[in-house]
């Protein structure tokens, strides 16, 4: 059954989706609020989102940014915006389709089963290495890789947080960064790009921002932080996360 998560502050159209994609045979869930919607998609892993952009306590387009630093599941908006700044915004940001209220229901049935078959499979991915540590983006944790030792036994790689614990301890702000990065393997990510990713929006020409979290982020995953193999910078340009 494809599980669809429905985010939306309007409790009537939450209940009409609801009624109509049951009717269906989707399974549904919602959301209220932005953070409820980010905390549901990593418990419940939907197949499909349908996404207000106007939510009480996020942008909706901030939302799509969240979801994209580990998914691809498929993200349409359902919102009353209708200018096209705002459409562009929002499918720059990685939405998939968007339907402006009032909307069809027929016609949003259709947009869902179009998604659903240019993404089979939206939960690829989500484990990455870097070096001798795997970033896990659906549970948020890093953790030294498991190799094969010898005689086939498993041994840990010899990776510790700075606390002597056995995962990476990475601030808010830190797993912003990477997850942007990690998103585009082997491109470039503009600094102003990456500024957006962690809301320092009105910054955006301030450099040094990013030079301190990249330095963070480098002394925590890079096995030579003066080095780097994985986390790149392109001088004056941004950065570029290499596998």
């Amino acid at each position: 059954m494809t599980k669809v998560l429905v985010v939306d502050d309007e409790p009537q159209i939450v209940r009409a989706l609801t009624i109509n994609l049951t009717a269906r045979a989707y399974e549904v869930v919602s959301a209220a609020t932005g953070r409820q919607a980010l905390a549901m998609a990593a418990s419940t892993l939907p197949d499909i989102v349908v996404l207000d952009l106007g939510l009480p306590d996020l942008d909706g387009i901030d939302v799509v940014r969240g979801l994209r630093g580990w998914s691809q599941v498929p993200i349409i908006i359902l919102s009353g915006r209708n200018q096209s700044p705002a459409k562009v915004a929002a499918l720059d940001a990685g939405a998939d389709d968007y339907v402006t209220k009032p909307f069809n229901v027929d016609e949003l049935l259709a947009r869902l089963r179009a998604v659903t078959r240019r993404t089979p499979t939206a939960y690829d991915d989500l484990r990455v290495e870097i070096g001798d540590l795997t970033v896990d983006l659906l549970n948020h944790r890093i953790f030294p890789t498991r190799v094969a030792g010898i005689g086939g036994a498993e041994r840990r790689k010899e990776a510790e947080a700075p606390d002597g614990s056995s995962d990476v301890h990475l601030t808010r702000t830190e797993w912003q960064l990477l997850e942007a990065l990690i998103r585009h393997p082997g491109k470039l990510t503009t600094q102003r790009e990456l500024l957006r990713a962690i809301n320092r929006t009105n910054y955006a020409d301030e450099s040094h921002y990013l030079r301190q979290f990249m330095n963070q982020l480098r002394r925590k995953l890079e096995p030579d932080p003066s080095r780097p193999r994985h986390l790149k910078i392109e001088p004056g340009m941004g950065y570029r996360f290499q596998p």
